[in-house]
């Protein structure tokens, strides 16, 4: 019996959330629908629509846990220990410089080859 309860749940869901693409599809039709109106109202339309359509998620089981992953994500980022700007300056001034050295090595090992490439073909002189 709880196999029924889970599908209905399931198809309810289901429901929902196609009703919530709908109507944002609708309003995104409508958006193009009035190009004759100000862009101003239509994207307040269509913020308005999208706004409708999320609350209609929201009222799903799938809508409420995205919800609740947007939360807890906002509360992880809290507790990032962002760097300083001096620490951001001087790990670009450390990554500008080891790019310069590697550039400097693989333009060496291209003569180098194209050297040895000369010397053992002939070709290039």
């Amino acid at each position: 019996m709880s196999t029924k309860v889970e599908v209905q749940e399931s198809r309810g869901d289901t429901v929902k959330l196609g009703l919530a693409v709908a109507v944002l599809a609708a309003g995104v039709a409508g958006f193009y629908y009035f190009a004759d109106e100000s862009l101003l109202y239509r994207v307040l339309g269509l913020l308005g629509v999208a706004v409708a359509a999320l609350a209609i998620a929201y009222q799903s089981t799938p809508g409420r846990r995205a919800w609740s992953f947007v939360q807890e994500s906002r509360t992880e980022v809290r507790k990032v220990v962002w760097p300083t700007r001096m620490e951001t300056m001087q790990t670009t001034l450390y990554v500008i410089l080891l790019v310069m050295l590697v550039c400097l090595i693989l333009w060496a090992l291209d003569g180098l080859l194209g050297w040895g490439f000369q010397l053992v073909t002939g070709v290039g002189n």
